[in-house]
């Protein structure tokens, strides 16, 4: 079997915090995209999550992740259009895109909100079966970060700023050429690679010609590409849930062994209604790692790896993540480093011996 050629790697992170602490939950997630940026990693992704301890707001983040980074790439993964107002969110994008310097990714997907019927009269202003909640809601927000211009040529806006002709402002020029699609399905493959939205695809996807989770996501794929409608060359992201051992101590190696295991029953079937097919997680050393990914028929179509760290992980863990990944097997799979030298790798950590481990849980 050929061997891997991943471009590019990148990370995800869900910004955990303590719900009596969130500030310090969100530092460290800042302190993370400081430090993957450090190890080389060419982007650095966050979970927008609602009514939950996590980042609410992915513009807002990555607004302040563009103060703590230079050049890594921020990214939202993915913001649920349901939720948000097409120029609104255009509005908050372009500024973030700016402070940047032109390094946001956004991804994106449709649908209506998860959480509307619990949310009722706090957040819609009227009926929500009249609300448009299609894929024409994200193709809204890619009309309005393209920033045209505003009714006729002569139409005018005065302000205390002064007269302006009206667009978004402020204008980020490329960033429609960074708007990605999170899709799981024939249909949303199809709809991003028509609209010219690059294509995200995760460990979770919907069953539709076969229940085998690595042959429905390839479908995706193929899919995706074979009907291209952008300019440039289409961008493709496959996301892993990868947790390797390596870096860590006994102690820490038993709890990723028994978090996958106590997620590997979901794996097993297409679960619910909509059928949908969720991946293991790939649990193991560094070789073990790379073995299983080489095996992946998805990643020799797509162009990114990006590593989908766990929920409810500690910073450690997570920083342990990623510098075993940068270190021990993104070069294994053809990454180079675009001219940065990542720091050495520390020595992995000693477990205590029982006896000890024993005494130290006493004293404490």
């Amino acid at each position: 079997m050929a061997q891997l050629s991943i471009r590019n790697i990148a990370f995800l992170t869900p910004g955990n915090y303590d719900d009596a602490d969130p500030r310090t939950g969100i530092e460290e997630t800042l302190a993370l995209f400081t430090h993957g940026e450090t190890l080389g990693f060419e982007s650095a992704w966050v979970r927008q999550r609602h009514l939950e301890p996590g980042v609410s707001s992915a513009a807002t983040f990555l607004a302040a992740a563009t103060q703590r980074t230079r050049r890594i790439g921020l990214g939202s993964a993915v913001i649920q259009m349901g939720y948000e107002n097409p120029f609104r969110l255009a509005e908050d994008l372009s500024l973030v895109d700016v402070l940047s310097g032109g390094r946001l990714n956004i991804g994106l997907s449709a649908g209506p909100p998860p959480f509307g019927k619990l949310l009722g009269e706090r957040f819609f202003d009227g009926d929500p079966a009249a609300i448009d909640f299609s894929h024409a809601r994200v193709a809204r927000l890619a009309t309005n970060i393209q920033g045209d211009w505003l009714g006729e040529p002569d139409a005018r806006i005065t302000s205390a700023a002064g007269e302006h002709r009206p667009r978004l402002r402020p204008h980020a020029p490329g960033l429609r050429q960074r708007l990605w699609y999170g899709g799981g399905s024939l249909r949303s493959a199809r709809w991003a690679a028509e609209n010219a939205f690059h294509f995200l695809v995760g460990n979770i996807n919907t069953a539709e010609e076969t229940d085998d989770f690595l042959q429905t996501q390839r479908r995706h794929v193929e899919t995706f590409r074979a009907h291209w409608r952008g300019a440039a060359e289409p961008r493709i992201a496959v996301g892993r849930v990868i947790v390797p051992l390596d870096g860590a101590d006994r102690a820490t190696r038993q709890r990723y062994r028994d978090y996958a295991a106590s997620r590997h029953a979901r794996t097993l079937a297409p679960q619910g209604e909509r059928r949908t097919l969720i991946a293991p997680d790939i649990v193991g050393t560094a070789s073990e790692i790379v073995e299983r990914l080489e095996a992946d028929p998805v990643l020799r179509l797509v162009d990114t790896l990006r590593l989908e760290l766990p929920y409810n992980f500690s910073a450690a863990d997570y920083r342990q993540i990623l510098d075993d990944f940068i270190g021990l097997i993104a070069p294994r799979l053809g990454w180079r480093a675009n001219g940065i030298t990542p720091p050495p790798r520390p020595a992995p950590p000693v477990s205590p011996a029982p006896a000890e481990e024993s005494l130290r849980q006493e004293v404490a």
